[in-house]
């Protein structure tokens, strides 16, 4: 299967809509997603635009990773968050230094299980180190076995931290890290 790795561009919002609600429609996407199907479909355009656009090529904070097939079908994708030392995470954890953090992992059931997933970690790892990251991260659900299986066998630990989930009272998510200068098996 053909496909290439790039950042988005600003003007592909719908296209990262379609992808987005695409993946909240997965058999796991109440483990894998802090955010339902019938959320993201009710979201403006202008939500999708500015999503987009601060994750698009050429910007520092984030960046959003997609594979295209030569069709110009996105089969999946990956956003490489930045963040700063002395900021507060999203959960309210203090974050000690700069870090990278993985969200939005999807990708199509047909492109599984091959080397396009360790393709987008590797764009999105080489992404956050050289933006300074001394690491990168990612949250996963604990129930989420089929994600935990594959940020391992991409070079992910996990770090022994939990995060309560105040929607599903008595679930958490699990931190998976990769310090800089690790294993990636993808690389």
């Amino acid at each position: 299967m053909g496909y290439v790795i790039r950042s988005i561009r600003a003007d592909e919002w719908p296209a990262v809509k379609e992808l987005r609600l695409d993946s909240l429609r997965d058999p796991v996407a109440h483990l894998a997603f802090l955010e339902t199907y019938e959320e993201a479909v009710a979201r403006p355009d202008s939500f999708w635009e500015d999503r987009a656009a601060g994750a698009a090529e050429g910007e520092t904070g984030a960046q959003h990773f997609i594979a295209e097939r030569s069709d110009g079908r996105w089969l999946g994708q990956l956003v490489v968050l930045l963040e700063e030392a002395g900021t507060t995470d999203w959960a309210g954890f203090p974050v000690e230094r700069r870090q990278g953090h993985v969200v939005g992992v999807y990708v199509r059931p047909e492109a599984r299980g091959g080397e396009l997933t360790k393709a987008l970690f590797a764009a999105g790892l080489e992404w956050a180190w050289g933006a300074g990251a001394e690491r990168v991260r990612l949250i996963v659900h604990e129930d989420n076995g089929r994600a935990q299986g594959l940020y391992r066998k991409v070079g992910f630990v996990p770090s022994g931290v939990r995060v309560p989930l105040p929607q599903a009272a008595g679930e958490s998510e699990l931190e998976f890290v990769l310090e800089r200068g690790g294993v990636h098996q993808g690389s």
